[in-house]
């Protein structure tokens, strides 16, 4: 059985041909080498970064990103290959004034979190975040399996500002980054992890 994630892969340098031929001598086998792999293909497990990733001040382990787009040279949009382990969220719930997001389940049962309230996913749903409508949104994973999710976004706007719906500080830290506007009401839910709300001892409310 292959472990979480594996897929099976073809050989990218030489392969092995075996054939019959039609007298009965056979088989016979033949060595083909292959034409070198262009650098523009890539597997995301070959560029997947440390599970490093928090935010200035805090421990709080996020998702487990891949950065296609920018390995590949894209100039104009990014593309991440991101693993959510059980327990974790992809970032704080934040939204974002100039870039669109788009998010499809690849693999896993994620709950999407926009505007305090929680949406449970699966594989083949795709959920889009318009640039300049308020919504605050993050991924959490409160399964006991990881989920894996491909985000596609801008590549890099200079113009493009943001807000986080729970963290006054972290919007003081972003100063001129931050987005100052009327925010959406938001709903029950507090945006953490069930794991991490259970060590934080933070009560919850239920959407």
């Amino acid at each position: 059985m292959r472990a979480f994630g594996e897929e099976q892969r073809l050989p990218t340098e030489h392969v092995f041909l075996e054939f019959h031929p039609i007298d009965g001598q056979g088989p016979v086998e033949l060595y083909v080498r292959l034409a070198p792999r262009p650098e523009n293909i890539v597997h995301w497990r070959e560029i997947q970064r440390p599970d490093t990733a928090t935010y200035p001040g805090s421990d709080e382990l996020l998702s487990i990103g891949s950065p296609l787009g920018r390995h590949l040279g894209m100039r104009h949009f990014g593309i991440h290959h991101e693993v959510l382990p059980p327990g974790r969220r992809t970032s704080w719930p934040h939204a974002e004034s100039t870039e669109d997001e788009f998010i499809y389940v690849l693999e896993g049962s994620p709950d999407v979190w926009m505007d305090g309230h929680l949406h449970r996913l699966s594989c083949g749903d795709a959920v889009g975040f318009v640039a300049g409508t308020g919504q605050a949104h993050t991924f959490i994973n409160n399964t006991d399996t990881p989920a894996r999710l491909l985000v596609i976004g801008d590549s890099h706007r200079d113009d493009n500002l943001c807000y986080y719906a729970h963290d006054e500080d972290r919007n003081r830290e972003i100063s001129d980054f931050y987005w100052d506007i009327e925010r959406p009401p938001l709903g029950p839910h507090d945006g953490l992890p069930d794991r991490l709300r259970d060590r934080l001892n933070t009560p919850a409310d239920e959407d």
